[in-house]
């Protein structure tokens, strides 16, 4: 069993990751929602958006909670992978009510029936749809180019505010580093041990099987 320190330090570490890292960034109020279109596997120019999905858009989603972020996948891996980001109309900036916030959006869509709700899916169930009212659309050709690329042109289109740790948090991911280190050493201190051991056994059942042989032949 874990003791409870080491449970923390996993959990603190696990934290720290999703806080901090490529992603991690506040999304101006003009966006509405961001949708994702890319296929399952990631040969044939998809290896960047998988990369994108699962490295930066946890921290996405963790800075801004209220902003939907679906996922269409699909099985054509000829398909385009493409992200649609959703703004509202800067000539409706100056107008703008509850009714047009990202969180209002989520509420209006969650009020359809449940078949009806869009959702990430892994059978091309819901591509990106056509732009509300009052919305208008940015696109990002993701094939065939790198995550970090892509995450360049997200930061570049939306304008987020990048989030930086805290002096603290710095401190933290510092010690965070150096306790992964020192269990890494521990580790490998531990297989070297363990290696020896077996080494020395098999050494050792190899030396009976010759004593054995031996004591065979001189019956």
């Amino acid at each position: 069993m874990v003791n409870p320190g080491k449970r923390m330090h996993r959990l603190q570490a696990k934290l720290l990751a999703l806080r901090h890292g490529p992603g991690a960034a506040i999304l101006p109020p003009e966006i509405t929602r961001i949708h994702m279109d890319f296929a399952l596997k990631w040969n044939d120019g998809h290896f960047g958006p998988r990369k994108f999905w699962k490295s930066c858009l946890p921290r996405l989603k963790f800075w801004n909670p209220a902003i939907p972020m679906l996922v269409n996948r699909t099985s054509d891996q000829s398909a385009a992978a493409k992200m649609s980001i959703y703004f509202r109309q800067a000539s409706l900036s100056s107008s703008t009510s509850p009714s047009d916030t990202p969180s209002a959006l989520a509420s209006r869509l969650s009020s359809l029936p449940l078949a009806q709700q869009p959702h990430s899916s892994t059978e091309n169930e819901h591509p990106a749809p056509e732009p509300e009212e009052g919305e208008r659309v940015v696109t990002i050709d993701m094939k065939n180019v790198h995550s970090d690329d892509i995450l360049s042109e997200f930061l570049a289109k939306t304008g987020a505010t990048l989030v930086h740790p805290t002096p603290d948090e710095q401190a933290e991911m510092r010690k965070v580093d150096e306790l992964a280190e020192r269990a890494a050493i521990d580790r490998a201190i531990r297989k070297k041990y363990l290696d020896d051991i077996r080494r020395e056994e098999r050494m050792l059942a190899i030396a009976r099987q010759e004593a054995e042989a031996i004591k065979m032949a001189n019956q």
